[in-house]
């Protein structure tokens, strides 16, 4: 039986298939049952450096990382207190994953890094305003490359014509993101810093 802070209990884990490529984000539980299972191990990132660990030698790294104050995420075995890892491998899971993010409001948001295109002004996801870079009455179509974030300003003043013609500059150039886009943006993250090396970078054109 596996028990658990709140804190471990709801860590988020990386999900890498047998390439090492980034499959989904899973939760501290979810990462135990598939390690417990030994359908998969333990990646460790320690100074640029990739380490991997079957189930038993990582409950062994715990006991030292837990008597020298390590710890911080954790769930409660039977036995021990055991680290929660930050990014975890499928050994026979080879299938490639998908390499589209879906399309919303939300994505959006993030993927423009909560800022206006034009102004650079950072928007609450409430403020959000979503604008055609090649307006809709000139052929404009609705996708990841002709839509940006703005603010309600900025929509107005350019109103049913191009940056061009609205003499408004955009900071960057809309692309269709990477599945990952939304934790490589979110600098914050707990994890952030151990998963970029599997998330591929953004693309600025």
């Amino acid at each position: 039986m596996i028990a658990s802070d709140r804190q471990g209990l709801h860590s988020q884990v990386l999900l890498l298939n047998r390439f090492y490529m980034a499959m989904q984000i899973i939760s501290g539980r979810q990462a135990f049952i598939l390690l417990c299972r030994e359908s998969a191990e333990v990646i460790d990132v320690e100074q640029q450096q990739f380490y991997t660990y079957a189930f038993d030698f990582w409950q062994e790294l715990s006991l030292l990382r837990l008597e020298e104050n390590l710890i911080t995420n954790w769930i409660q075995s039977s036995r021990q207190k055991i680290e929660v890892p930050k990014v975890i491998r499928l050994t026979n899971y080879d299938k490639i994953p998908k390499t589209t993010m879906r399309f919303s409001r939300k994505n959006l948001y993030l993927r423009d890094n909560r800022q206006c295109q034009y102004c650079g002004k950072h928007l609450n996801f409430c403020q959000l305003s979503l604008d055609h870079v090649k307006p809709r009455s000139k052929g404009g179509d609705t996708s990841w490359e002709n839509i940006v974030c703005s603010c309600s300003q900025c929509n107005t003043r350019k109103g049913c014509r191009t940056p061009q013609e609205a003499r408004m500059r955009l900071l960057s150039k809309p692309t269709r993101p990477h599945p990952f886009e939304s934790i490589k943006m979110d600098e914050e993250h707990e994890n952030v810093e151990a998963w970029q090396p599997f998330l591929r970078p953004r693309k600025i054109v």
